[in-house]
């Protein structure tokens, strides 16, 4: 028997149907073209996934080849129209591997996930869920309520008061997530407020809410100035806030431990040491200059890697930059690796060495990995791409730069002038060349093994 298109992939091909190019999908207010970044990206027919392309991948039954799919992103990019879709298996949100009914199943076991989650986060604050935001503390450190005095209403629980049911806002964990929430508010009140979209109070009530349920379910880092910018593209391009929270889940489940900071490092600090090594062997003139201008660390970066480029890029660009390093670092065993990720058996990489028809399945950068059978997850692309960007600023960086100031603001010179796809090949370029000239034992020197990240949320199931 043939199975048909879940309801919800159905809605999304009318949907897409109706849109029209980058700058309709993702309008920006007229008051502020003058002040963001001008879009480079525009859809290009023949090389873009398009919405035809993408429905001629799957089969009856709903298994998606996703090697066609792959070569088609790193050709061209995804479509606006369909790029929620797209997102959501390059985030192993689902198997590729899976029918539409399957898939259907899962999307509503996650939907009622989510309605619970947030259930649990609403019974403790009850603006949660009702379209609005906190901006002001609701909460003292020692657990006293206190009123948010962005709320107007006279009910006392609408206003951000708390309740103290059976002591569970005595626990500090409850505290500590209560403490944040009015930054969340402060933070999504900042997020893009350039597009149309956030016009609609609801969308800015869409993330709060979202940040703030993941701010509770994950106990161990909880929320991060930076997450709103992660999680903003899932909301714009995923009607469902339940779909928009699971893509975002899933995007954690690759950047969450950027945000793991103590007093005495920084998340991102592996990833900024690996930077470090690859310009000291591509470029070992810049990086003395560096070292001299006590910038060795690379904490000039630092923002880079943790909003994926974000601020370097506009709106559009910057999606259109993720989904191309998506597509090439995409493993086809990512969506049973986050499902059995307490498992030491979930090795993307195990019998995949000499399976050319399997290899067309991964990205063309993961590949590599693929083919030797192993997996080096701090040199990851984006990396590389800053590494690119520090090569093309070679002339000026020795030049001009005579403090990590100087450094700093050449580097932010490039926003809205980068072109996406470019630098993702310049930065597959540099990591050949990497590979070549430093051989098995830097390649080594750079990695450090380490468990797939699960889900934050796998525990309470």
């Amino acid at each position: 028997m043939v199975k048909t298109r879940g309801s919800a992939e159905v809605h999304n091909f009318h949907m897409m149907t109706a849109v029209g190019d980058s700058e309709t999908y993702y309008a920006v207010r007229p008051e502020c073209l003058d002040d963001v970044p001008k879009a480079h990206f525009k859809p290009k027919s023949g090389k873009t996934l398009s919405a035809r392309r993408w429905h001629a991948a799957f089969t009856p039954e709903g298994y998606l080849d996703m090697g066609k799919v792959l070569s088609r992103i790193q050709r061209g990019g995804v479509h606006p129209s369909i790029k929620g879709a797209v997102w959501e298996f390059l985030l192993g949100c689902y198997d590729p591997q899976s029918t539409y009914d399957e898939r259907a199943q899962l999307r509503l076991l996650r939907r009622e996930q989510y309605g619970i989650l947030k259930a649990v986060c609403q019974k403790m604050v009850p603006t949660i869920g009702n379209g609005r935001i906190i901006t002001a503390p609701i909460i003292s450190n020692d657990g006293q309520p206190i009123q948010d005095p962005s709320t107007t209403s006279d009910d006392p629980t609408a206003a951000g008061f708390l309740k103290f049911d059976d002591g569970m806002d005595l626990d500090k964990r409850v505290i500590q997530w209560k403490l944040i929430l009015h930054q969340i508010g402060l933070d999504v009140v900042r997020t893009d407020r350039a597009l149309v979209f956030y016009e609609n109070k609801e969308n800015d009530a869409k993330l709060w809410d979202i940040l703030s349920v993941y701010a509770w379910v994950d106990k161990d880092i909880g929320y991060c100035q930076g997450m709103n910018d992660l999680c903003s593209p899932m909301i714009v391009l995923l009607e469902n806030e339940a779909d928009a929270f699971w893509c975002f889940d899933h995007l954690m489940r690759r950047m969450r431990e950027n945000f793991r900071c103590t007093a005495s490092s920084i998340g991102v600090q592996s990833q900024l040491t690996t930077l470090s090594s690859i310009i000291k062997v591509v470029d070992p003139k810049l990086h003395q200059h560096l070292e001299n201008l006590d910038g060795g660390e690379y904490l000039f970066a630092f923002r880079m890697l943790m909003v994926l480029f974000r601020r370097e890029f506009s709106f559009v660009d910057s999606m259109y930059l993720w989904e191309l390093m998506w597509a090439m670092e995409y493993n086809p065993n990512i969506f049973s690796l986050y499902q059995d990720s307490a498992s030491p058996a979930a090795d993307p990489s195990m019998g995949m060495k000499g399976n050319d028809k399997t290899l067309k399945q991964y990205g063309k950068f993961e590949r590599k990995y693929a083919k030797t059978g192993a997996k080096d997850p701090q040199s990851a692309l984006s990396i590389f791409l800053i590494a690119s960007v520090l090569e093309q600023k070679h002339k000026r960086l020795m030049k001009e730069a005579k403090g990590l100031d100087d450094v700093v603001k050449i580097l932010d010179d490039v926003t809205g002038n980068l072109d996406a796809k470019k630098a993702c090949n310049e930065a597959l370029k540099l990591h050949k060349n990497c590979v070549r000239f430093c051989g098995d034992v830097a390649h080594h020197e750079w990695s450090t093994h380490s468990e797939p990240v699960p889900s934050v949320i796998e525990d309470l199931w």
